[in-house]
């Protein structure tokens, strides 16, 4: 695989994570009630608590597309063919 592969790769990669999580927050915003009931079936927590929950997953998601996806595309982007 080149360079320019990778650099393809990564950003399709990222554009696919950033839209999942664009899926996941409007979820949580608009059908936070529902999503709430559904898990506390199985789990007893209070709204805050989910809310925590729910903002932490998303936080975690986007630093690790962001260290995984973002990060190297930079990288291999600012270094060029020179670096390669």
């Amino acid at each position: 695989m080149d360079i320019e592969t990778l650099r393809h790769l990564l950003l399709c990669c990222a554009i696919v994570n950033y839209a999942i999580l664009t899926v996941w927050f409007l979820a949580f915003v608009g059908f936070h009630d529902g999503i709430h009931r559904l898990h506390s079936r199985w789990f007893r927590l209070t709204p805050e608590r989910f809310d925590v929950v729910s903002y932490a997953g998303m936080a975690v998601y986007k630093i690790g597309v962001l260290l995984f996806n973002l990060v190297p595309w930079l990288a291999l982007t600012w270094l060029g063919p020179a670096g390669a």
